[in-house]
């Protein structure tokens, strides 16, 4: 049974079909990398599968529970959508972290308010202290632990991004661009991060610009175009042996660069 199921998902602000029926499963601890150019519906499809956009039509499901189902509308009751989202951690291209809390805080802050919310009698801080530490410790920081984000570059502040969705521990990681806001030199620190998640089988899905890191993390591509998924399959084949034309002219623009 797959993890993820997506089936005809479908979006439109007004008059634009921005998704225009996506399908595709991923299997539990796969790496999926998502390309195509600018406008092509990568960010929207992320923003729909964490319900921070509700599809215009279509399904997903997750370890086999439908989570939404447009055409049934007790899927789409907006009191279960933060219980849905946490099946989905999405580090976002530009940090997001709260600026008056550390960084030890930032991670612990979303696992505390939810206790907080559900009423968990049995919540253990410090467990969930030691929690974050050891994830600070697998992301390179613990010695910035107790630094605020304006003492970051912005390497460590996406890194601390990470271990944010991390503890809350979601089925699906997902990635939007996330070294898009960072100087060159700072990308490699987030990278090498991703890949040792992907080496330990988490599972994810990256959208990224990056593509010789997409061909090296990923055990399956999605090029999409038009708000369409034009071609996927492995990585070797889609980067070496594309088969439809519009992918052979995106990776050609890339091989030149």
């Amino acid at each position: 049974m797959p993890v993820l199921e997506v089936r005809n998902m479908r979006k439109s602000f007004g008059n634009v079909e921005v998704l225009k029926g996506i399908d595709f499963t991923l299997e539990k601890g796969e790496s999926l990398s998502i390309i195509g150019s600018s406008g092509s519906g990568k960010t929207t499809l992320l923003r729909c599968l964490n319900f921070l956009e509700r599809p215009t039509a279509g399904s997903i499901a997750v370890n086999g529970e439908t989570l939404l189902d447009c055409s049934d509308p007790s899927t789409l009751r907006e009191s279960q959508i933060r219980q849905k989202r946490l099946h989905f951690g999405l580090v976002f291209q530009s940090f997001n972290l709260f600026p008056q809390y550390t960084a030890l805080e930032n991670v612990m802050i979303a696992p505390v308010l939810f206790a907080k919310e559900n009423r968990v009698k049995d919540f253990d801080k410090a467990a969930l202290k030691s929690e974050a530490e050891e994830l600070f410790r697998n992301i390179g920081l613990s010695d910035r632990m107790g630094n605020y984000p304006h003492q970051l570059s912005g390497g460590q502040q996406q890194r601390v991004a990470i271990a944010r969705a991390l503890i809350m521990h979601p089925d699906i990681l997902c990635f939007d661009e996330p070294t898009s806001a960072l100087d060159p030199e700072l990308t490699g620190e987030v990278l090498r991060v991703i890949r040792g998640l992907s080496e330990q089988n988490t599972t994810m899905i990256i959208v990224t610009h990056e593509m010789e890191f997409a061909r090296e993390v990923a055990d399956k591509v999605i090029f999409m175009d038009g708000g369409k998924i034009c071609e996927q399959g492995d990585p070797h084949e889609v980067f070496n042996h594309p088969k439809e034309e519009r992918t052979k002219q995106f990776l050609s623009r890339y091989s030149q660069k």
